[in-house]
Parts: C-alpha cells; structure tokens; sequence
C-alpha cells in the first residue's frame, strides 16, 4: 500500500500533529510498560530534528467520552521528555483556545503531548466537529499508530480528510512493509502460528490466506472447534460451537496446510495446575480441559519452523502465564525466534509472550497492532491508512 511518510515533506517551521500509540498501561500514576512509546520515537525525533513544531495525540484506555484522570496522558508526556531528552510539554485538553493556544506557542523543535482523545466522544464517533478541532491546530498530519488504524476515529480520519499533507510516520510504514510482505511475496515457505482462545477472531485471517499460506499451525484454544468439528471429543475445553461448520469447512479445503494439536496437556480446570496430566491423544478426556500442546505436538509444531521463510505468529499455544501450561508457548516462540526465517508476531499476548520467554529482541518483526494486523491479514482495507496522502 503506498503512501506517503515523513520523508515526503517538508515540516521545517510547521505544525505537526502526530497520531501516536500511546495507549500504554499506567500503574499508580506511572507507566509501566514504555514499548509503544519507544516504538513511536524514530518518527517524533526526525520531526524534531528537521524543526517542526510536534503536537502529539493518542487515546489511552477506554474512558467512554468522560475525563477519567487515572487515564490521562500526564505520565506519558513525562516519559517522553525523559526518552526524547528534552521537554514535552503537556495540556489537559485536545481541542480549544487553551490547545490552540498551546500549540501557537510552540518554537521550532518543540513538543507538545494534548489529553487522552477518548476523554471525547467525539473521538471514537469521527465527530466533524471534533476532528476540525484538531485539524485547527496543524498544517501537516501524521499517522504513526497502527493499533488503531481499522478504526475510523476523529484523531486519525476525521483530521486527514482535513488536513493535508496526511502522511504516516515510520512505525506506520514499517507496520505496513512488513505485512504487504507476507500477503504479496513472502519468503517461502510462509508459515502462521496462530493460538489463542478463539477461533471467530482468526476465522477471516485464516480463510483469506488459505491460498496464500503454505503452514497453518494452530494450537490454544481455538484448536479445540477444529478437533471438534474433526470429530474428537475436547472434554469441557473452550469451543465456539457456532463455528464447528466454518471449521469443518477450512479444514475441507486447506488439507494437509493445517496442523492441530495430537496430543495435550490437561487439567480438571484452568485455575487448578496441580491437577495437569498428559493425554497422549487428539481427545480430551470428559472432566477435562485443555491447557496446552503436548509433548509430541510440540516437537511437529516446532519442526514445522525450521525451514519457514517467513513466520507470522498470532496466539499463545496454551495457557502460558501458568508455568504448568507454559511449555507449548515457550518451545514454538523460542523455535520461531531461532528459524532464521523473516518473523512477524502480533497481538498483545503474543507479545507478552515473546517478552516472557526472552525472544522479542529476535525476532524481526513485533507489531503494535493486534486487532489492526488481523483486519490487513484479511484483505480488508484499513481506513486510517487509506485516508493518507498518496
């Protein structure tokens, strides 16, 4: 998808609004994980260093339209004076005289970080009115939050339909390079590990890449509507009954690309590890649910990376933060993570994951979008991005 970034414009002098990711947990007035900050932070210092006047904007949380001030986005302005290595101011509102103001004042090089968007309602609802406020404030925009770019919100398509230039920063773009890689001309072969609970969240990604894809290897708990709709008894583990057809009917056509589980780790119940055992079987015992691949599905699912060209991982195997049901996560990501293959993770807890088991800085790419990758991986256009100057 081609749009045009930072490079492609001139912002000496200029007012830029930056559509950041700062969507951050906070813990006791503090930021506790800094990832999307650091993520976003090639794209403010170019700006700085080619002396625009930045104004940065992000949603925080799930405010529903009212200031909530344990979400605001203070604590973030303060961890990027500290990474930026210089001041980032902050105004508790985002559109207005008092931001106007704010903005105004700005010198060449300056920061300035505005109020969690969603403290409006006008922001998720694309409010006109709302999103001219923003465009007040700016004479070039810039999208550099790809976790949001499915959604058509106030702060990133109602204000590059208005101001223009509309370009993306350099997390957007790489977020892009790296997807139109996998879904155009992937190295071969091109795998998808794919886990988690639910298999109606992936179903799209998973048809729309049936012909694309060379190596489906599905675990977590999405695997059990697969086993089921193959026939086998799953116990009491997690099942979208509603989608045993659409299963059935992948697993038609997709043949021998899709891997599921043959054997398991489980237990009477999630929360009561002390009760895990080993079902060598692609059955579930009933009173039983399970919580992980087993031993000899681990050995396939990780013999499956070893001559990947490319690996796009979404989903833990099993439940991963329990250290009983951990084994399955830990082998396929630190099996990914040792391929040699171009390897894409995305998701939050894919993410949480690969930070756990010690593989994030080996992979080659993380993605700061999970629902937004899903949406690309489908085929479907991401409104955000599509709004951008081409």
């Amino acid at each position: 998808m081609e749009v045009k970034t930072i490079d492609d414009v001139d912002v000496a002098g200029k007012r830029v609004l930056v559509r950041a990711d700062l969507n951050v947990p906070l813990k006791e007035g503090r930021v506790a994980d800094e990832t999307r900050i650091v993520a976003t932070l090639p794209t403010i210092r170019k700006l700085v260093g080619d002396g625009a006047r930045v104004i940065i904007c992000s949603h925080l949380g799930r405010p529903k339209g009212e200031v909530r001030p344990e979400l605001s986005l203070g604590p973030v302005a303060a961890v990027l004076s500290e990474k930026l290595g210089r001041d980032a101011a902050f105004v508790e509102t985002c559109v207005g005289p008092a931001a106007e103001k704010a903005a105004n004042r700005l010198a060449d090089g300056d920061v300035l970080v505005l109020e969690n968007t969603r403290f409006w309602a006008g922001e998720t609802e694309n409010d006109h009115s709302f999103a001219k406020g923003l465009a007040a404030l700016a004479d070039v925009f810039v999208d550099d939050a790809f976790g949001t770019a499915h959604r058509k919100h106030a702060s990133n398509y109602g204000v590059a339909e208005l101001v223009k230039p509309a370009v993306a920063g350099y997390l957007l773009t790489k977020e892009i390079q790296y997807f139109d890689r996998l879904l155009e001309d992937p190295p071969r072969p091109l795998v998808f590990v794919l886990g988690g609970a639910k298999l109606s969240t992936k179903l799209a990604v998973v048809t729309n890449m049936l012909g694309t894809v060379d190596h489906f290897l599905i675990g977590g708990g999405m695997a059990y509507t697969f086993l089921k709709a193959q026939g086998y008894d799953v116990g009491s583990s997690l099942v979208e009954d509603d989608f045993l057809a659409d299963a059935k009917k992948v697993l038609d056509e997709a043949g021998e690309k899709v891997e599921l589980p043959g054997d398991h780790v489980v237990a009477r119940a999630l929360d009561e590890p002390a009760s895990a055992r080993a079902v060598d079987c692609a059955s579930i015992p009933e009173g039983y649910v399970g919580a992980d691949i087993g031993s000899e599905t681990i050995q396939r699912f990780t013999a499956g990376t070893v001559d990947a060209g490319a690996i796009f991982w979404n989903g833990p195997m099993g439940v991963f933060e329990v250290p009983a049901f951990a084994d399955g996560t830990e082998a396929v990501a630190r099996a990914i993570a040792e391929s040699g293959a171009v390897t894409v993770a995305g998701g939050g807890e894919t993410v949480q994951a690969a930070r756990q088991f010690g593989v994030a800085d080996r992979l080659s790419h993380i993605s700061t979008g999970g629902g937004a990758s899903l949406k690309y991986l489908e085929g479907k256009p991401l409104a955000a991005i599509e709004v951008l100057s081409r």
